[in-house]
């Protein structure tokens, strides 16, 4: 069953052209990579899937619904239930750890202080960054502030994560980090869209991989097990990006 449809997406800023006729489904539970060169709008469309930015013309559907004839309290709930990763985390830097979590429990549940207090414990815990509850995001590494990041994006326990490039500048140990929380998320059946350049991450976590270039989905490997020694022409074109080359070579 599909979470996320895409259909004929198009998108334009002035006289540019970003984004011409992008079609893409994500099945429920299913993790799809979304890769291309840089400035190829890949951020747009997560933002899009969010109601962020709007499509010229063209459908995008999340669990059924038409994202651009939502109103604002459809919105709202659906940016509740349609977590977005921010690749600089989007973090409070006035706010302490433990706020930053407990933020949007206090602005979107009804639950008590002494439920947040525990929520905020055990996915600090969760993610590894238990015991830094009164530091700030500044008083934190590079790879801490991604996983509070998430965190913080996973707390209300969102059905959809829109990951924008979460591994990059991350050292090997944070990376590896950040793959297994994606992969714990599949498990519990969270939909998602990695937008990365980071192929081995790509490659650890997505059930298939998009390629957009001028402006449309050009293919769609799937990551199964045999997908190193598949000989197809859309394989080969993958591996090919990932050993860095231009992908307008082989499409």
């Amino acid at each position: 069953m599909a979470e996320i449809e895409i259909k004929s997406f198009k998108k334009s800023f002035g006289s540019k052209v970003v984004h011409k006729n992008v079609n893409l489904t994500v099945n429920k539970g299913q993790c799809v990579g979304l890769i291309g060169g840089s400035g190829a709008g890949k951020s747009v469309i997560l933002r899009s899937l969010i109601a962020l930015e709007r499509p010229d013309s063209g459908k995008i559907l999340v669990q059924g619904k038409s994202v651009t004839e939502l109103n604002e309290k459809e919105l709202i709930e659906l940016r509740k239930n349609t977590a977005y990763v921010f690749q600089g985390g989007a973090l409070f830097d006035s706010m302490t750890v433990y706020d930053n979590i407990a933020y949007p429990l206090r602005e979107h549940t009804q639950i008590s202080e002494e439920e947040i207090q525990k929520k905020v414990s055990d996915i600090l815990e969760q993610f590894g960054i238990g015991g830094n509850e009164a530091l700030y995001p500044a008083d934190l590494s590079g790879g801490m502030q991604k996983r509070l990041g998430l965190a913080r994006a996973i707390v209300l326990e969102p059905e959809i994560v829109l990951y924008d490039e979460p591994t990059a500048g991350l050292d090997p140990y944070n990376t590896r980090k950040i793959q297994e929380m994606i992969l714990t998320l599949k498990k519990r059946g969270v939909t998602s869209i990695l937008v990365t350049h980071d192929m081995p991450s790509a490659f650890a976590v997505c059930d298939s991989i998009a390629i957009l270039l001028d402006g449309e989905i050009k293919i769609q490997v799937q990551c199964d097990g045999d997908f190193r020694k598949d000989e197809s022409k859309d394989s080969e074109v993958l591996r090919k990006f990932a050993d860095g080359y231009k992908l307008e070579e082989y499409l």
